[in-house]
């Protein structure tokens, strides 16, 4: 039975995640703080430190980071090597990092500087948009006028992220549900990711991009951008600098992999948001 791995994005995280996988990998543990300038294990398991883990600079690489080592639990104690990787916004590095297309400490470079700089961008919103066909969706925000909010994540055919200004996201909430709606969630997040408001940031992150060196991953990695499997090392960073202001399309994603034989779905990381999806997912 062909397997994969999925890596969730930025939501999943929980205060308490990577407790056994710190101790199992302290090297790895010890080459993050390092780079970090602080320790991921009292910023992941001290309470006090919850509302911190949830601050997007800092979300993102611990998020990488967890990912990461269960990937590398599972790789050690499992029996077949999955067929591809895939992961949801931030995740998708972690899904890169696991395939080889770059070192674990050039990954967690790129998500702390990810992270740092998606934070800079305030006065945004997302909201998920659950029970309403995507054509309706799009009816609706035409029909009020809302041009200026886009489509973020195609999560499921019954679950749509909107993002975009913060003024422009509540007042979404009643057109969604009387166009047939069963629930229109507000996101909590810190900026309008995957929309045109983060195409500043996905410049400043392209040109931080050319610090680096890819690979061509050792496992097929689906990449969010084209819901395809990246083609080689030289479409990495155009496509991870794109990613930032694009649109996340995972049910694409999912549907191409079950178009290839997958059966077997693995999350790496906090929660199992990823696994309740495929459920929803044709």
């Amino acid at each position: 039975m062909d397997r994969v791995f999925l890596f969730p994005g930025q939501g999943s995280q929980q205060t308490g995640m990577g407790e056994l996988l710190f101790t199992k990998f302290p090297e790895i543990v010890a080459e993050t703080d390092e780079i970090l300038g602080y320790s991921l294990s009292d910023l992941c398991l001290s309470p006090e430190n919850t509302e911190k883990l949830g601050h997007t600079q800092f979300t993102q690489p611990a998020l990488y980071v967890v990912s990461y080592l269960q990937a590398m639990e599972e790789l050690l104690e499992g029996e077949q090597a999955p067929v591809f990787f895939a992961g949801h916004s931030v995740g998708e590095y972690a899904a890169l990092g696991a395939s080889g297309a770059f070192s674990f400490s050039d990954g967690l470079r790129l998500v702390a500087k990810r992270g740092e700089i998606m934070a800079k961008v305030t006065d945004g919103g997302m909201a998920a948009v659950i029970g309403l066909e995507l054509t309706r969706i799009k009816e609706v925000l035409h029909e009020i006028g809302a041009e200026e909010v886009d489509l973020a994540n195609f999560n499921s055919p019954g679950q749509t992220v909107l993002s975009g200004p913060s003024a422009s996201i509540e007042p979404l909430a009643a057109p969604m549900k009387d166009a047939g709606a069963k629930m229109f969630v507000p996101l909590k997040v810190s900026g309008a990711f995957h929309s045109r408001m983060m195409e500043e940031p996905a410049r400043e992150f392209s040109t931080f991009l050319e610090g680096f060196s890819f690979s061509a991953p050792k496992t097929p990695v689906i990449s969010n951008v084209e819901a395809t499997p990246y083609s080689g090392a030289q479409d990495i960073p155009k496509l991870l600098a794109r990613q930032i202001h694009s649109s996340v399309r995972w049910t694409e994603t999912i549907q191409f992999m079950r178009s290839r034989g997958v059966e077997e779905f693995i999350e790496c990381g906090p929660g199992k948001v990823l696994t309740k999806l495929l459920r929803q997912i044709p």
